[in-house]
């Protein structure tokens, strides 16, 4: 440990100060901050132009990137939506009294130093500090390079508003952009609590393997959708196209439709002017690429092997023809990442199947994927969408970052 080093500890020092914030401090906080989000939009947009003036626009992580004043407005409304959600430390979560006359409490208390590592999405520098602050956490951010400008502007306005609160800048403390920092926080098990990737399948395997910190794991997401054969097809189509083409650089976008053989020569041709509008890029198997073929689908690849599992995050999907609920269920077995899976059906039978089995963080039936979000599930904001099953799943959101500590109240007690 050298470079950043200090830094670290001038953050784990400052983690106390947040931890002493009353819940209407934190309110108070968040809601200022806000103001001055909004306050100061023109030089966030500045700085972000920069960053997108540095990547190429055929780069599907340019959407990631982008900030406008909608994407604003959206990041300031989110942290008045985490200031007054329920402050999640200091609850009581268990009070007795045991034989020996001790008075036991279990509180909910904050992790301490939560360390997030992410690409290209300036909002991630709000949210984890929102849901951090809130929490009663200190956060350190490490930024990719191509967001740097854009995640400085905002951690500057964060800094100016923890100094109208007292609390020590560091509380919010954004790493340098290089690549060597990232093993330095892997490493740092002094002074960062846990941490939290979030971006590409190869930056969340690399965490995994490397850290000596405690990682949480928000996946990839490698998300189906099933189209079963008594489904509603007029639905199923907007479903799909909804979940592939609204925002595809995000983990919940669609990347494989599963179409039951019973219904694929009548639903496959519904997709083609829906996909074809946004030039969406078909990897098509066996049996469905004469059908799209035949209905002149015009950017149509034979699908391989390697298709299947893949994470697109692009105007690109692959499409497989399905031998019923059994198939498509092993197929998404084998190929999920274990984030969002649908199934599109009028059948109670089939859709119950499919909600219990399918292992994944969010299942849906007859909607789209893209609702997997902690602001849409009302949970203000997210670090990410956690695949793994120990504790978080799902949108990693305000209520799983505390930890439990047990508090033991004697009256001279002692046992041998």
């Amino acid at each position: 440990m050298n470079a950043v080093t200090p830094l670290l500890q001038e953050t784990k020092f400052a983690s106390a100060f947040v931890r002493r914030l009353s819940a209407e401090q934190k309110t108070a906080l968040l809601n200022r901050l806000a103001d001055v989000v909004l306050e100061n939009q023109e030089t966030i947009l500045a700085e972000n132009q920069k960053d997108l003036d540095a990547m190429p626009d055929t780069d599907p992580k340019k959407d990631r990137l982008l900030l406008n004043e909608k994407r604003i407005q959206d990041l300031a409304d989110s942290l008045r939506t985490v200031a007054v959600l329920p402050d999640p430390s200091g609850k009581v979560l268990l009070e007795t009294t045991i034989e020996q006359g001790l008075q036991l409490r279990k509180l909910a208390v904050p992790l301490g130093v939560v360390g997030v590592i992410y690409e290209s999405r300036p909002n991630v520098t709000l949210d984890v500090a929102a849901l951090s602050l809130r929490s009663g956490n200190a956060c350190v951010l490490k930024g990719g390079k191509e967001a740097h400008h854009s995640n400085q502007a905002l951690v500057d306005l964060i800094h100016r508003v923890l100094a109208e609160f007292d609390i020590p800048e560091a509380a919010v403390a954004l790493m340098p952009p290089d690549r060597a920092v990232v093993n330095e926080l892997l490493t740092a098990t002094r002074y960062i609590d846990i941490i939290i990737p979030r971006g590409s399948d190869s930056l969340i395997q690399y965490v995994r393997k490397n850290s000596l910190v405690p990682t949480i794991e928000t996946g990839a997401g490698v998300c189906h959708t099933y189209v079963e054969q008594t489904a509603d097809l007029e639905k199923a189509r907007d479903i799909v196209i909804n979940a592939k083409v609204s925002r595809p650089s995000v983990c919940n976008s669609l990347d494989a439709v599963l179409v039951d053989r019973a219904v694929a020569e009548a639903f496959l041709p519904m997709l083609v002017d829906g996909l074809t509008k946004w030039n969406v890029e078909v990897f098509a198997d066996e049996d469905a690429y004469p059908i799209l073929a035949s209905a002149d689908y015009p950017a149509l690849q034979p699908a391989q092997l390697s298709d299947f599992g893949r994470e697109f995050l692009d105007y690109k999907c692959a499409i497989k023809v399905v031998d019923g609920l059994e198939d498509a269920l092993s197929h998404i077995q084998t190929y999920s990442s274990r984030h969002s899976e649908a199934i599109v059906s009028r059948d109670p039978a089939a859709i119950d199947r499919f909600l219990n089995e399918v292992d994944a963080a969010a299942v849906y039936a007859n909607a789209s994927t893209r609702f997997t979000d902690g602001g849409v599930f009302g949970l203000g904001a997210e670090i990410g969408i956690s695949t793994q099953k120990l504790h978080a799943r799902g949108p990693f959101a305000l209520e799983k970052l505390v930890t439990e500590k047990w508090v033991v109240v004697g009256d001279g007690q002692v046992r041998w």
